[in-house]
């Protein structure tokens, strides 16, 4: 396995880790109820996935 020469300068480490960076999650309506969900899960406010109730959700 290839070993570095030399070291890498703080600036180099950085230009290489450039892409890493955390997405924004993909927010989609709920068909039921049209709040924001994520998609393929189960509805947080109404408990519907694909067209049916899977998650009795409690009300406060």
């Amino acid at each position: 396995m290839a070993l570095p020469k030399h070291r890498h300068s703080r600036t180099r480490q950085a230009k290489r880790r450039t892409h890493y960076k955390a997405k924004m999650p993909n927010v989609v309506d709920c068909p039921q109820c049209k709040s924001p969900m994520l998609p393929h899960r189960a509805c947080r406010s109404c408990g519907y996935y694909s067209g049916r109730a899977v998650v009795t959700v409690k009300t406060t």
